[in-house]
């Protein structure tokens, strides 16, 4: 549908397939049945030419019975982060998630390509292929001693968020709070530190999105890698927990480093609402800003298809020709849209993948 390929920095597929039955996995991946924002078929159409694949562990349910997205319609807000998962409550659904991944690829008749390293990517597009890297937001599956961090970059593992939006044992995520600073508790334990050398030494990516403030202090003071953040937006535009501050923005400039725009309504409204009647207005002033701070070169797109409630101009992966349309008509010219949607993270990846 669109001449310019799209390369995104997150989604969420892996938690939808690993949800259904062994079964109907396949089917979900292959032809769409029951599938939401992502399938084969649908992202070969739209030009979707590749990403980072989450693998996410959700928190049991705690018998509260409270709605968390009912929560989130009532301003302000500031939800309670769910508590800690221990190693043990985590790895199973980890390990689910990745044979996921690994399913996908070899059921694709070579059409989806997990890859290893950033130089892999441009290649595979220029094929037709789809290039996925393997990522983890929150690191519970890992555990205390780190010794199961080499086994999941020898199973292909190449990014890694510390937290997700709750405490683990490396640090801690922002609430989902609005409006609100992320400014929220501690920077990483000690543990979280020996993690993010560890990830140096290894050549795992480190992943900003949700890790709070003083955790954001950490990474920078510590990793030898560019800065990235795979999805979120400007704190200026839209004041979440969960979008970036300019400071933290221009730190992560500084580093030569990258941020993929978010398309959760949450944290893209002014208001702060999931609401999905929005348009591109929204996307757009939140790309100019992060473009006015970033430069051209450092901002992509990270879209949270399949984790988050998303523009209903946009609807699901077939919408990613709207919003090109919408980037260019917005006046940033064929040249800075092919940057933005694909150019950008090749460039980062294959430096510092």
């Amino acid at each position: 549908m669109t001449s310019i390929p799209v390369f995104d920095g997150h989604n969420d597929f892996l938690f939808r397939v690993s949800s259904v039955s062994p079964d109907k996995r396949e089917a979900m991946w292959l032809e769409g049945v029951g599938a939401h924002h992502l399938d084969l078929p649908r992202m070969k159409e739209a030009n979707f030419a590749g990403g980072f694949f989450a693998i996410w562990v959700p928190s049991p349910d705690d018998g509260s019975g409270l709605d968390f997205e009912a929560q989130m319609e009532t301003l302000p807000y500031h939800l309670n982060l769910p508590p800690m998962l221990s190693q043990a409550d985590a790895v199973l659904t980890a390990m689910t998630q990745a044979a996921c991944l690994r399913q996908m690829e070899r059921v694709s008749g070579g059409d989806f390509v997990i890859v290893e390293s950033g130089k892999q990517i441009r290649p595979l597009i220029e094929s037709g292929k789809i290039a996925a890297i393997m990522h983890m937001e929150g690191a519970e599956a890992i555990g205390p001693e780190l010794d199961h961090l080499q086994l999941w970059y020898d199973m292909g593992l190449r990014s890694l968020g510390p937290v997700w939006s709750r405490p683990t044992l490396f640090g801690e995520g922002v609430p989902f709070a609005f409006p609100s600073s992320p400014d929220h508790g501690a920077g990483l334990t000690d543990l979280g530190k020996r993690l993010v050398a560890e990830c140096d030494r290894l050549g795992i990516l480190i992943d900003l999105s949700h890790l709070n403030e003083k955790g954001f202090e950490d990474v920078a003071a510590l990793s030898s890698q560019p800065m990235m953040a795979t999805h979120s937006n400007a704190h200026a535009i839209t004041p979440s927990s969960r979008n970036l501050t300019d400071r933290q923005l221009k730190i992560m400039a500084e580093t030569d480093g990258i941020v993929g725009l978010n398309y959760g309504c949450a944290f893209l409204r002014d208001d702060g609402r999931r609401d999905e009647n929005v348009g591109f207005d929204p996307m757009m002033r939140h790309l100019d800003h992060l473009l006015s701070i970033m430069g051209e070169d450092r901002v992509a797109l990270g879209s949270d298809f399949d984790g988050a409630v998303i523009p209903k101009a946009i609807g699901d992966v077939m919408g990613l020709y709207d919003l090109i349309q919408a980037m260019q008509a917005h006046g940033y010219g064929t040249e800075l849209t092919a940057k933005i949607a694909n150019g950008n993270w090749l460039n980062f990846l294959e430096r510092a993948m």
